[in-house]
């Protein structure tokens, strides 16, 4: 005895998998510099590209929004370096004044 054919032809389901990864915009890093180390107004600027950054992905120009993207990363690792060495500088230079002022006490 043969198995019966079925007269139904063969589907398939192809599942396509994007390998690259999604564009990032950077708005929590500009978020935070912007709340936190706004020296100077880098971290403003750097959200307001990260903004501009995400309205072009949305509207799906890639390259435009890469290119906010890029000048938004820069903007924040200037903005996180430049917040950091000048609220260390503050300190120390706080602290160095204090102690000074406190060895004049006694």
């Amino acid at each position: 005895m043969e198995n019966p054919q079925s007269s139904a032809p063969k589907t398939t389901t192809v599942i396509d998998i994007q390998t690259e990864m999604p564009m990032r915009d950077h708005i929590v890093w500009s978020l935070f510099n912007t709340i936190f180390l706004n020296w100077c107004c880098l971290g403003f600027v750097a959200f307001a590209y990260s903004v501009k950054s995400r309205d072009r992905k949305m509207v799906g120009d890639m390259t435009g929004a890469q290119t906010y993207a890029s000048t938004a990363k820069c903007l924040n690792t200037c903005a996180l370096v430049l917040g950091l060495l000048l609220t260390i500088t503050s300190i120390v230079i706080v602290f160095t004044h204090l102690q000074f002022a406190l060895s004049f006490r006694i």
